[in-house]
């Protein structure tokens, strides 16, 4: 059964970049209602939790240390279809490869600096969710 919340994070690029403001008004603009909403560092111990599902990944090392590079936006989304409708706005995971007027279109550089997170399901978008916000933080 389809829930109405997402998850996201704006990753360090995109908050080192300054990209926060422009980042949170295309989805705003885009239907979403932000329920909850942090800047917050990740400590090695969250990331390497965090993903924990691509801890075999030859990628995992970089992401962790990637991810606890500086300050991070995470946030909870609501909207009718959240999980999948999110998806369509940010694009796909290489930037070069996202739609046009994406959010990763716009503000990534790299697949591994790829500007935003957006839960893939919403069976992840709760988990994930409930690791960054407890009951009360979220609206």
């Amino acid at each position: 059964m389809a829930t109405n919340r997402t998850f996201t994070m704006l990753k360090p690029d995109a908050v080192r970049k300054g990209y926060i403001g422009a980042i949170l008004e295309q989805i705003t603009a885009s239907g979403f209602r932000i329920v909850a909403m942090k800047l917050t560092e990740l400590t090695v111990n969250d990331a390497k939790t965090f993903y924990e599902v691509h801890k075999e990944r030859p990628f995992y090392n970089d992401l962790v240390e990637y991810m606890t590079s500086g300050p991070i936006v995470a946030a909870i989304l609501e909207k009718e279809n959240a999980v999948e409708d999110f998806r369509t706005l940010i694009g796909a995971t290489n930037p070069e490869e996202a739609a046009e007027g994406t959010i990763r279109q716009k503000f990534a550089t790299s697949i591994s600096e790829n500007a935003v997170h957006g839960s893939d399901s919403d069976e992840n978008a709760a988990i994930e969710g409930a690791f960054h916000f407890s009951g009360r933080e979220q609206f």
